[in-house]
């Protein structure tokens, strides 16, 4: 099992979501964070003064992942997140030693998937619209 992080620019938000979702992720964590990378600082004008935006504005996306999801996540990040400007993000994986859902005791894997990758796939295959619809 691994805890995969990514920090990812806002706008690209909505296709990171879908291209998991496609993927068989099914469980995300989100979190609107600031952080400095390799940005450049932006300066504005406020009321006269000249401001050093050192901080950007991201979005911070966890998810654990049993073994076999780990690469389909990265590359459907990846795939997703990539503009190939600077401030694209980054993606950091970490080993998880134990995971437990709450609501029934389950632990590790199945504390995990709700159900088969083949099984939200399906469904995602079946909501998209037939193409020349």
């Amino acid at each position: 099992m691994k805890l995969i992080t990514c920090v990812i620019r806002p706008e690209r938000v909505a296709a990171v979501k879908e291209s998991l979702f496609r993927a068989g992720v099914t469980g995300i964590t989100l979190s609107h964070v600031t952080g400095h990378g390799g940005e450049r600082e932006v300066v504005e004008q406020y009321r006269g003064s000249s401001l050093v935006l050192e901080f950007h504005d991201k979005v911070k996306i966890e998810m654990a992942c049993s073994e076999p999801f780990v690469e389909a996540t990265i590359q459907a990040i990846v795939s997703a997140a990539r503009t190939g400007e600077v401030g694209d993000g980054k993606i950091f994986v970490q080993p998880l030693e134990r995971v437990v859902r709450i609501r029934t005791g389950e632990t590790n894997n199945d504390a995990l998937t709700p159900i088969t990758a083949d099984e939200v796939q399906a469904r995602a295959k079946a909501e998209l619209p037939a193409v020349g619809a």
